[in-house]
């Protein structure tokens, strides 16, 4: 075999490899975006952590906007025919924490949101330019700017944001996440 027959050879390889990444990311890629939902404090956390989450996560919840009885009717929906051993004084702290959170006041979490692939990439002052144009009406930049998350955390955050009002394209979102992931970064005590 001669060194051009092993330079074609690897040139071959390299690009099957490289089409097998491509395959594999484009399909992780299409994954739907999940809300994270941060844990409640005091008596609701208890419940929660007593009786929700040793069967199931709370991120789910975000996915709807329901009154007390709306939340009521879907607990009931979601365990029948399960053994819940949900008291009703805490069933009460649950479902008070359910409507303060979700309530029908609040936006559900979109379930059909899937990002788009990101091919170009913004620089420091077009992802600035976008932050003081999109979130800037509500808060100031200093909050995104000082936030610290993973990619997915931020388009966690930016896909709720663009919920209440934040004028975002799907094109814009993905670049300003991979910038805000890739720039912004996380550190120990916040993702």
């Amino acid at each position: 075999m001669t060194a051009r027959d092993v330079r074609a050879a690897i040139a071959i390889t390299a690009t099957v490899v490289f089409a097998s990444v491509a395959t594999l990311s484009a399909q992780l890629a299409g994954r739907p975006t999940r809300p994270k939902v941060v844990p409640p404090q005091g008596e609701a956390r208890k419940v929660l952590f007593t009786y929700c989450t040793s069967c199931h996560g709370i991120d789910d919840y975000a996915y709807n906007a329901l009154d007390r009885a709306g939340w009521d009717a879907h607990l009931t929906a979601k365990h029948q025919g399960l053994d819940v051993p949900l008291p009703a004084d805490r069933r009460v702290v649950l479902l008070d924490w359910l409507v303060m959170r979700f309530g029908p006041g609040t936006k559900p979490f979109p379930r059909t949101y899937v990002p788009t692939e990101v091919t170009t990439f913004f620089s420091d002052g077009d992802a600035e330019t976008l932050i003081n144009r999109a979130c800037s009406t509500c808060h100031t930049a200093d909050r995104v700017n000082d936030g610290r998350k993973t990619a997915e955390g931020w388009r966690v955050v930016a896909v709720d944001m663009r919920e209440r009002g934040a004028r975002l394209t799907d094109t814009e979102l993905e670049r300003l996440v991979e910038w805000l992931g890739r720039v912004k970064g996380t550190n120990d005590s916040q993702q």
